[in-house]
């Protein structure tokens, strides 16, 4: 089995869930990929190239993904389109993700970004403003807002995430039925003062025999 770590969105492999749940994988001798999902050309990301980042990442034979905020929902769409997933932890997924930016930035700054062609957003990985070129949106509109991911899912997300609303992984869990199991937490999007609790409920979700 292999296990692949997905971090969010202007994030890097050094967040601290990242590495947390690094080092719990180490303690039990597993190698965790942690990739960095822009494949060092932040500017240009897009759906399309994480996935292609996903899909190296995760090599061949069966794989368990894991991901936080956009590295949620990427895991969520690339287990939809490979059999070989067989598990997925998804952290505050940002389902819909596209589709929500011109809502959070309001229409005079998205229509901005969109006839410019980038704009600057704050870089949580590098401390730092960064570009970010409006073909974040063109190539994430074509994929769905839900994927449908055949394999069991646990979906772990705070109740006080104003980021992206918990009512999101609540959709999700009602169209996937049985193969969620959701937990809400009282946190905020970061998950960061549960950390050790989303491991452990993680841990039995992946190791624990049934």
């Amino acid at each position: 089995m292999n296990y692949v770590y997905l971090h969010g969105f202007a994030s890097s492999p050094a967040s601290s869930k990242a590495t947390y749940f690094r080092n719990r994988f180490a303690e039990r001798g597993i190698d965790l990929a942690v990739p960095a999902l822009d494949n060092g050309d932040f500017a240009h990301l897009t759906i399309t190239a994480q996935l292609q980042v996903v899909a190296e990442a995760a090599g061949t034979g069966d794989v368990t993904a894991i991901g936080s905020s956009l590295g949620g929902y990427l895991a969520a769409l690339y287990a939809a389109r490979h059999v070989e997933v067989q598990k997925i932890v998804l952290m505050a997924p940002a389902f819909c993700f596209p589709r929500r930016w011109e809502a959070e930035l309001g229409s005079e700054a998205f229509a901005a970004w969109r006839r410019t062609g980038s704009r600057e957003v704050f870089h949580y990985g590098e401390g730092r403003e960064r570009s970010i070129g409006f073909g974040l949106i063109e190539d994430g509109l074509q994929y769905e807002d839900y994927p449908a991911p055949k394999c069991p899912a646990l979906v772990l997300h705070g109740l006080d995430d104003t980021v992206v609303p918990v009512s999101y992984s609540r959709e999700f869990a009602r169209r996937q039925g049985d193969l969620v199991r959701l937990v809400e937490y009282p946190s905020d999007h970061a998950l960061a003062d549960i950390t050790p609790a989303i491991w452990e409920e993680t841990a039995r979700f992946l190791f624990q025999k049934s």
